[in-house]
């Protein structure tokens, strides 16, 4: 049983028990974690504590909730009572452990999902290759030698190699449908402000969202819909009324006008990229090309936001614990310190000018489809991929067609598509501000038609 819906049904009828699921569920990690490091830390005895108050609660009458009994993991940026909040780094362990937990992991809880640990990443999540220098690279469940993708890489890697059906990542440039493209998941993130991020560890707060990994959109959706609300300890959160999707996610998808993004978005994609972009637009009539204008300069001008902001935020540690960083990461923050504040004042001014601009295609389609990588997952270590036609570094160039997007807090849906090679690779599904039930109500339509699933990993224990 890998999908968190199932499971909720089973433990809710009183068919299962939730420390029978949980019992299962730390089995197989303690048995496949070591394979695929996407823990860094399991919180076995609180998780089986939980399962057993959630049957005696069901036992005495209790309503299980849309969760009941479904294990779920965090991305290590995101506090758990009594766990350092590592952001994947060697500098955060020093740090005394979370007081509480952050309110997206209540939420879930609420729901009567429960929480089985934290999830490896990487650090800082200035990464999109899912290497740890610290704790060691988080591995794909289809090939083991080959890259999670990141920031999120130990939710692509748990979620992916059935460790648990649900976990939490964040989404600054790509770091949710990078992971959920090489693991072969659905992945979602969210409108900025939709989702509180209080109780995590920032990266780039004019950019960071938190969302959901899950194998099935039904999962996805019930963990989105546990999730929203207001917080006011999250100052981007956005004081608006809930929009549950869960009872719309099986509208279908007619009427919708839905095009594929052209020329950025298919130049340097290789053929997997293409031929999964094609499928799916095939797969929803989606016939239409829509040019996005000056899709190169925004990225170039989230790459200024995101070095510079982040540069700002971890001064100090940069002055003071510089070799504790990942190298690869400390470079690059440190070459943000340096961009003049010109730079950041122009970048600022286009990123307002390119949201207007694509909130004017969202006047004629209701979603634009693109590719979520270029490539399926490079190997472990790999340093240079080609992309269109030039040797280029992996580790920066992996999330040229996610960065636009998360740099203007659009919310995205990132379908699995299978290859020919073996792998997964995702396409993103982007739609306007606040209209996650549109993209959610098309991923569900292509996996019931069978053009977008996640598929199994078959892991040796």
């Amino acid at each position: 049983m890998t999908h968190a819906t199932e499971m909720a049904a089973a433990v809710g009828s009183g068919r299962m028990r939730a420390t029978d699921i949980m019992t299962a569920c730390l089995d197989k990690i303690g048995r496949l974690n070591p394979v695929l490091n996407a823990f860094t830390a399991v919180t076995a005895e609180r998780a089986m504590a939980k399962a057993a108050e959630l049957d005696a609660a069901i036992a005495a009458g209790a309503a299980p909730g849309p969760l009941a009994g479904v294990p779920f993991a965090v991305k290590n940026l995101i506090d758990v009572a009594g766990l350092p909040t590592l952001a994947g780094s060697k500098i955060n362990r020093d740090h005394p452990p979370a007081a509480e937990d952050a309110p997206l992991v209540r939420r879930l809880e609420a729901a009567g999902a429960i929480l089985v640990g934290a999830l490896n990443m990487g650090e800082y999540a200035y990464d999109f290759t899912g290497e740890n220098v610290h704790e060691g690279p988080s591995r794909n469940p289809f090939d083991t030698a080959r890259m999670s993708g990141g920031s999120s890489g130990g939710s692509g890697s748990a979620v992916g190699g059935g460790l648990v059906p649900l976990a939490l990542g964040s989404d600054t440039n790509g770091s949710i449908r990078v992971p959920a493209s090489f693991c072969g998941l659905f992945g979602l993130k969210p409108t900025y402000g939709r989702l509180t991020r209080a109780g995590s560890f920032p990266f780039v707060s004019s950019l960071d969202h938190l969302g959901p990994f899950a194998r099935s959109v039904a999962d996805l959706t019930v963990a989105y819909d546990a999730m929203q609300g207001y917080d006011p300890a999250d100052p981007v959160c956005v004081d608006r009324p809930a929009d549950p999707v869960a009872g719309v996610l099986d509208s279908g998808v007619g009427g919708l006008r839905i095009a594929s993004a052209g020329g950025y978005f298919r130049t340097g994609a290789s053929p997997e990229a293409l031929s999964a972009l094609d499928s799916i637009a095939a797969a929803l009539g989606a016939s239409d090309s829509v040019m996005i204008p000056e899709v190169q300069r925004a990225r170039s001008a989230a790459y200024i936001i995101t070095t510079t902001e982040g540069a700002a935020l971890h001064m100090q540690r940069l002055r003071t614990r510089p070799d504790d960083f990942d190298a690869d990461v400390r470079d690059r923050l440190i070459a943000g310190a340096l961009v003049p504040a010109t730079a950041v004042v122009r970048a600022q001014k286009f990123r307002r000018w390119f949201r207007e601009e694509m909130l004017k295609l969202f006047q004629r389609y209701d979603a634009i489809l693109a590719p979520a990588t270029p490539c399926v997952a490079p190997l472990i270590g790999q340093k240079t991929f080609v992309l269109d036609g030039k040797e280029m570094p992996v580790r920066p160039n992996i999330g040229i067609y996610t960065q636009p997007f998360s740099f203007i807090g659009l919310p995205v849906v990132a379908v699995p598509v299978p290859t020919s090679l073996g792998l997964p690779i995702g396409v993103q599904i982007i739609t306007a501000p606040w209209r996650e039930d549109i993209a959610l109500r098309i991923a569900r339509a292509l996996e019931v038609s069978g053009a977008a699933v996640a598929p199994v990993a078959k892991l040796e224990a």
